[in-house]
């Protein structure tokens, strides 16, 4: 029997907080209890600031709790394009701050001694077409010339020691990418938030954000709060507490697939070095073996309407999963579950403050590395630190025409690039 809910929660169930009462002043209120509302909230009690957290769900039901649990760090824009739309220099400070990114992540899980299966096995990206393939290497050539990263070309004809497949034409590996469980990692950044002080108000929705910087009022469902700093941490479950943030971040469906368990043998085909794996299509896929190695975790963009929690239209993932590893046409699905990813107009995250309000935002489907690093350059602003500075502040942040968080033509805009995946454009 299929289950609507993530794997990951099998393991990590998301936990009902113990409701506690709304202090009527803070140092700090941070919207949102995934990864990035957790890390800022984290860094802040231990320097000594008082922290309320509120998240309108469970905390981290959202897409902390959702991903496919590849830790990238990835940049929609390529290294290559840009050195050609900003320069080297440029591209060297935003590619070389998600290589201190992943780090961070490593040494915040060693340090906190967080359970959540971290491992560093690497990706394979597969060239869906041939002039792929060369925009790869070249791509590849670059990130080792001038950031030193452990990064190569595998071409098709030996891509089989690295994944059980010939669809695609060639790839790259990078070794600096790993996988972990992504609700193990939530509940742990969960527990030590807890354990340091910070009040976490799940299920409590923010109304309304006014104010100014110093002077902050936050309306919630169960009381108001005075403070002096406001992080806003929604991502792609920005509502209409946040209008400046929601005009500017579109929420789009990632749906994933968890397979039944697969014979060792099989699994030992299909990955036989346990990487992370992804391709070159516009409509991205990413998949994966899950951490104790029994299944393949398939995931990508989807539209239409969901429900969530509850049956999905899954065929067009399941076929392309099926192009990829034709083994598995005849294997059924223990789950099927999605979320949001929050995309922007630059393609790029975002680090801004916005009439005294922080908002790190804008992960374009790679928030288990940059959500962790963002909330916690957020949280250094308002301490002060230099250590917040990031090469990803400054740069424009677009409203995106006639949308005011109604993502009408995401379905349009995703058929579009699924025919040009089709038609090889």
């Amino acid at each position: 029997m299929t289950v609507y809910t993530p794997y990951w929660w099998e393991e990590a169930p998301r936990s009902e907080l113990p409701e506690q009462a709304v202090t009527e002043t803070t140092d700090v209120v941070i919207v949102g209890a995934g990864y990035t509302g957790l890390s800022a909230a984290l860094e802040l009690v231990r320097a000594g600031r008082s922290v309320q957290v509120f998240d309108k769900e469970r905390a981290g039901e959202g897409a902390s709790s959702r991903s496919g649990g590849i830790g990238s760090g990835n940049l929609r824009i390529s290294f290559t394009k840009m050195i050609q739309t900003l320069g080297l220099e440029r591209a060297k400070a935003m590619y070389g701050e998600g290589l201190a990114a992943r780090e961070d992540l490593t040494r915040f899980i060693q340090d906190e001694r967080i359970d959540c299966h971290f491992d560093s096995v690497g990706r394979f990206t597969g060239a869906t077409r041939p002039e792929h393939y060369e925009g790869l290497a070249r791509n590849s050539e670059l990130l080792h010339k001038h950031l030193g990263i452990d990064t190569y070309a595998v071409p098709k004809s030996e891509q089989r020691s690295e994944i059980g497949s010939d669809f695609y034409h060639g790839g790259v590996i990078r070794n600096d990418i790993g996988g972990l469980h992504p609700a193990q990692l939530h509940q742990g950044m969960l527990e030590r938030a807890l354990e340091a002080g910070v009040t976490v108000h799940a299920r409590t929705a923010v109304l309304d954000i006014s104010g100014e910087a110093g002077n902050f009022t936050v309306s919630t469902a169960r009381g108001t709060v005075k403070t002096r700093d406001v992080i806003v941490c929604t991502n792609g479950y920005t509502d209409a507490s946040a209008p400046w943030l929601r005009r500017r971040v579109v929420p789009v469906p990632s749906l994933i697939l968890a397979t039944d368990p697969l014979p060792a043998e099989l699994m030992k085909q299909l990955v036989p070095k346990r990487r992370m794996l992804g391709d070159t299509n516009h409509i991205h896929h990413y998949f994966r073996p899950s951490p104790d190695g029994t299944r393949i975790l398939f995931g990508g963009r989807t539209t239409g309407t969901l429900q969530i929690d509850g049956p999905v239209n899954h065929r067009p993932l399941r076929r392309k999963m099926i192009s990829i590893f034709p083994e598995l046409e005849s294997v059924g699905f223990s789950h099927m579950w999605w979320g949001y990813v929050a995309m922007n107009l630059d393609h790029l995250p975002q680090l801004v403050a916005k009439d005294g309000i922080y908002y790190p935002t804008g992960f374009c489907g790679s928030g288990v590395v940059w959500a962790r690093w963002f909330g916690r350059k957020a949280a250094l602003k308002i301490l002060g630190d230099p250590a917040g500075d990031s090469a990803f502040e400054r740069q424009s942040f677009r409203p995106i025409p006639f949308y005011n968080g109604n993502p009408w033509f995401v379905p349009g805009a995703v058929f579009w690039y699924k025919m040009r995946d089709a038609l090889n454009i």
